[in-house]
């Protein structure tokens, strides 16, 4: 698993993006978000773990669960 900070979170569209130590930004949907952390109490800066998926618009984090 990967790990990083939520850096931004779009609620209304159900989506945000997660910033790794190395600076690399990975996308993630509201579908991607596993319990017990909750898409919408995120608001940007909470440490996370995920996996990494390919996806035709580019690598986006799945499984994203708190660190």
């Amino acid at each position: 698993m990967t790990t990083g900070k939520v850096k931004s979170v779009h609620s209304e569209s159900g989506y945000g993006y997660i910033a790794t130590e190395d600076g690399t930004e990975y996308y993630f949907h509201r579908a991607g978000v596993k319990g017990p952390l909750q898409f919408d109490n995120l608001f940007g800066g909470e440490r996370v773990k995920f996996e990494i998926e390919a996806n035709r618009e580019g690598p986006r984090a799945v499984d994203v669960t708190r660190a």
